[in-house]
């Protein structure tokens, strides 16, 4: 590795283009791949040019090794340097979409459809992409034409030869034609049902409204009718031949195939949506609009458009139907409606993504949406040239038509195309279909830059968003307004139903600080002649009670409305809740206890069923071995790696919300389960339960990736090394997982064979866990390993043992103070344990500039990673008796002690420190007081994940965040200040503790 001065001129000029990793890629552009294009300056500049340089780099040159030969390489090479069109496409695809670069990996002689750059190659139709789909004549060739296509229109995208709106509209156009593709192939392997019927595919939603994303599900209603020349058919018969090919249609463009899936194809906003028959007749069509069709059906016929099959057929149905469109704002309540429909959509967002949405949280795209339609459906009555399917062209018609300010139109039509942008670049990356606004720095990043936003990326990103966000809820509520509802609440059963104002009153009484909303809650659970309204008539006045002893009433109400929303159809659900006390009294503590546990049982409702338990058995920690019991079990069902990993993910999501909501009611307590009074051992247990679920869940991820890579066994023993808190059996909720990497190869296998596939191992293990999700993450940190972020992923024990035996150094030692095998060959790790227990438990102990070595580097850490602005006193990691002061003073015992005190040899905080206590080593008075101030801390640090859904070391700073800390740990009623008091004291105590027995004061 070069020395930091004295850096290469190309990696300096690759960190100025735009490289993050320029190591990396100074030995990628080195490499043989490129050797024919080495050193030339305008390949520099092109990838500097992309919205990720590195990604560019990478799958440029996987395309280079894919091509088929010398002549094929060099063809590619020159074509490249010589044709700023293809460079500027091919790079500019390669740098913005991971996806894409698969393909053209998978089909190497792609990249010529970017050659080509006349007047019709920057906007085709329906029918150039018809064209170029008509050689598929099976799913899986459909499938790469269709991939084929999105390369050129995504090419055109990011290089900037169409806008937002352009890309849209190419897309629905191109889904057009692959509909019509895929319907082609079903007629072809039913010739009868197509003589015998006339089937018309209408698009709806996106596609309809010539709007379409990346990735989307593709809505899409079907109409049959009989075929001319079949004669008096049958009409039963017709529409089941009509709906043999619409069936055939969907998975042709669902199924899975080795390329991969095309999208969904949705047919749910038909008449009585899944339940109802696939195809309809025109004239059933039509009456059920006249008679059953609700609100929103109405709404969401404004987009519909004849895309496939009979398009005549396709124009009868749009035109019997238009008149109802223009009808429904003419319905009782209609405006209330439309409303209502926007608003359940934003509370049924998980609360972990309401900040990320870009399409259905508050300033984001529905919100522009909603607006439009609702304007269009009122005012489009009398003014024709309102109807049409396009957000964007609706808007400017309201506009031009005086519905809505030019300045607000405008404001609206730039945030609408920014964020959609944003939307499309998301989904370009790996060609999923996400909404959220990636978390990660580098994903931020390439996103940044591929709008355009160079100097800063990231900050400029996420200032602009929110800028635009902001705008979008400004115009939404101001165009979108909402009346005061009528809205009563039944309070008990058999009580008298409450006049709004009197309601709001109980509410308000009760602490809940949004009572018009509890409102619309109360009435959403309990309006109604059913025999589930009737049981939540009976529950709601004693959950009511319960959520306002919580410090946020509002959010329990409100989660308690998602879970019902997502359960409600369920038999057991309410009768768990009214039959056994425990369960709606659990439900209700985690439930307003923060966001961490409504979050994870909003993705797996079906979790209520672990508070119902009386005993309280179904939320009991599970042991290490029946998780990885159930996460290889998982994983092995599974047809690949990453669906193994998402198998994997669901066991830790359905386990992470059995620990929290454990957690939960074992601090606030329940009237059947009183606090808990042992806070240790409530640490211990959480601390345990998030460890061994991490541990199962890298288990099964290594088997899944072992499995695909190499089948039944890899050609190298390899194990897994817990370290930090995770090794120490103390991960938080939001710990990341700190680990070693070890290996050794078997018998008969060179190590250069058994090192590259262990380096296969890691990356593929941390790039399946790194995989955008909308669980808590799992993070694999290897900072500790030997050389830090320098060194080898992976090293073979051999390899380990020369390292610390020449170059280890005293943060080593400490470190290893908590490593412990976790996952992999468990013989190996148990070898590694033996080696490095000379350096951890070392005979005689760390010499004094040892001793002194190790308070520099805590006072150093201390000073440098400080939070600027934060309260040190309130820091529970880094200030005065906080986590590190606890941990570094019992660690220093354990080297200095180890050899002789065997209790000492843990990887356990709270069990060393009771060790050194035995062995006299601390006094009873210290050792009770520094484990206070651990278990104190840590319990701190869960209640902010809890509380926040995201980690943090300090106490909140908004209030009623604050106010849920303080309920967790036993500081209710507005105590705040006598927590944060008590909090100050304990570090203080701590820290005199810390300063005799750490720094020998």
């Amino acid at each position: 590795m070069t020395a930091p001065g004295r850096r290469s001129s190309t990696f300096t000029r690759l960190l100025r283009h735009g490289f993050t990793d320029a190591s990396a890629a100074e030995r990628l552009l080195d490499g043989e791949e490129l050797t024919p294009v080495r050193g030339d300056p305008v390949l520099l500049d092109a990838l500097g040019a992309t919205a990720d340089p590195d990604l560019a780099l990478i799958g440029l040159v996987r395309l280079v090794e894919a091509q088929p030969g010398t002549t094929a390489r060099r063809e590619l090479l020159d074509t490249l340097i010589a044709a700023k069109p293809l460079r500027d496409r091919l790079l500019g695809v390669l740098g913005a979409s991971e996806a894409l670069a698969d393909h053209l990996a998978r089909h190497p002689g792609d990249w010529r459809t970017l050659v080509t750059y006349e007047p019709r190659d920057l906007h085709p139709g329906v029918e150039e992409f018809e064209r170029c789909l008509a050689a598929a004549h099976d799913p899986v060739s459909l499938r790469v034409a269709y991939r084929r296509c999105l390369l050129t229109l995504a090419a055109r995208d990011v290089c900037g030869t169409i806008d937002v709106a352009e890309t849209a509209a190419e897309l629905a156009d191109l889904a057009t034609a692959t509909l019509r593709s895929a319907l082609a192939i079903a007629e072809a392997a039913a010739p009868e049902d197509a003589a015998l019927c006339r089937l018309a595919v209408i698009a709806m939603g996106k596609c309809g409204g010539h709007e379409l994303n990346y990735v989307s599900d593709v809505d899409v209603i079907f109409v049959g009718e009989p075929a001319e020349g079949a004669g008096d058919a049958d009409e039963t018969k017709v529409v089941r031949a009509a709906t043999r090919l619409a069936s055939h249609l969907m998975r042709i463009c669902s199924e899975t195939t080795v390329e991969g899936s095309i999208w969904p194809v949705d047919a749910n906003l038909r008449p009585e949506g899944r339940n109802g028959p696939l195809v309809r007749t025109l004239s059933s069509h039509l009456a059920y609009y006249q008679r059953w069709a609700k609100t929103w059906e109405f709404q969401a016929l404004l987009k519909a458009r004849p895309v496939a099959g009979d398009l005549s057929l396709g124009q009868e149905y749009v035109d019997a139907l238009q008149p109802l469109v223009w009808q429904v704002a003419e319905r009782d309540n209609f405006v209330a409606d439309v409303q209502q429909m926007r608003r359940r959509v934003v509370e049924n967002i998980p609360v972990g993504e309401v900040d990320r949405q870009l399409k259905l949280g508050p300033g984001g795209l529905r919100d522009v949406e909603f607006a439009v339609q609702l304007l269009q459906l009122v005012h489009g009555r009398a003014d024709a040239s309102l109807r049409s399917g396009t957000t964007l062209d609706a808007l400017e018609a309201l506009a031009a038509g005086g519905y809505v300010g030019r300045v607000d139109a405008a404001h609206l039509d730039d945030a609408y195309r920014f964020l959609r942008s944003m939307e499309h670049r998301i989904q370009l990356h790996r060609l999923r279909r996400t909404h959220l606004v990636p978390q990660d720095d580098a994903d931020l990043r390439r996103l940044g830059r591929s709008l355009g936003l160079r100097t800063d990326p990231v900050a400029g990103l996420l200032r602009e968003w929110r800028q635009h966000a902001a705008v979008v809820r400004r115009l939404h509520e101001k165009l979108f307004y909402r009346p005061l509802l009528d809205a009563v609440a039944q309070l008990a059963p058999g009580e008298a139903r409450l006049s709004p104002e009197a309601a709001r009153e109980r509410l308000v009484a009760l602490g809940y600080a949004d009572p018009a909303a509890a409102l619309r809650h109360l009435e959403a659970l309990a309006s109604g002649v059913t025999r589930k309204a009737a049981i939540q008539r009976t529950l709601l006045p004693v959950l009511l009670g319960w959520f306002a002893e919580s410090a946020d009433p509002d959010a329990g109400l409100l989660n308690f409305r998602k879970v019902s929303d997502a359960l409600g159809n369920t038999p057991w659900y309410l009768r768990l809740l009214r039959d056994e006390g425990a369960a709606a009294e659990n439900l209700a503590r985690v439930l307003s206890a923060g966001r961490l546990a409504p979050d994870l049982l909003m993705r797996a409702p079906e979790a209520v069923a672990l508070l119902g338990d009386g005993d309280g058995g179904g939320l009991a920690p599970r042991g290490r071995a029946q998780l990885e019991a159930e996460v290889l079990a998982a994983v092995g069902r599974a047809d690949g790696a990453g669906p193994a990993v998402t198998a994997a993910r669901g066991v830790r999501r359905r386990e992470l919300f059995r620990t929290a909501a454990a957690d939960i009611i074992a601090s606030y307590g329940t009237e059947s389960r009183p606090v808990e009074a042992d806070r240790g051992a409530l640490v211990d247990r959480v601390g345990a339960a998030v460890s061994d679920l991490t541990a199962a869940t890298l288990a099964g991820t290594l088997r899944a990736v072992v499995r695909d890579g190499w089948g039944a066994e890899l050609p190298t023993r390899f194990a897994i090394i817990g370290m930090g808190r995770f090794g120490g059996h103390e991960l938080g909720y939001g710990s990341d997982a700190d680990v070693l990497f070890v290996h050794e190869p078997r018998d008969g296998v060179d190590e250069r064979t058994a090192g590259d596939a262990a380096n296969r191992v890691v990356a593929e293990m941390r790039r399946l866990l790194q995989i955008p999700s909308a669980d808590p993450p799992l993070l694999i940190d290897a900072d500790l390993r030997p050389e830090g972020k320098s060194g080898p992923m992976v090293r073979t024990l051999k390899s380990y043992a020369a390292y610390y035996r020449r170059w280890s150094l005293t943060w080593e030692s400490h470190a290893l103070l908590r490593a412990e095998w976790v996952a992999g060959d468990e013989e190996l790790g148990r070898r590694f344990t033996e080696l490095i227990d000379p350096l951890r438990y070392p005979a005689g102990g760390p010499g004094e500039d040892a001793v002194r070595e190790i308070r520099r580097l805590k006072a150093r850490m201390e000073s440098e990673r400080m939070p600027r602005g934060a309260d040190p006193k309130l820091h529970v990691k880094l200030g005065p008796g906080g986590l590190s002061d606890v941990e570094w003073t019992v660690q220093l015992a354990q080297l200095r002690h180890g050899h002789e005190v065997a209790g000492l040899r843990t990887t356990r905080t709270r069990a060393a420190l009771a060790a050194a206590c035995g062995a006299g080593l601390v006094t009873e008075e210290q050792a009770e007081i520094l484990d206070e101030a651990w278990v104190l801390a840590t319990r701190v640090r869960n209640a902010v994940m809890l509380v926040r859904g995201r980690a943090g070391d300090t106490f909140p700073s908004e209030s009623r965040e604050l106010a849920a800390v303080g309920r967790y740990l036993g500081y209710g009623d507005g105590r705040v200040g006598d927590m944060l008091d008590a909090y100050r004291r304990g570090g203080r105590r701590a820290r005199g503790v810390v300063d005799e027995l750490f720094y020998g004061g």
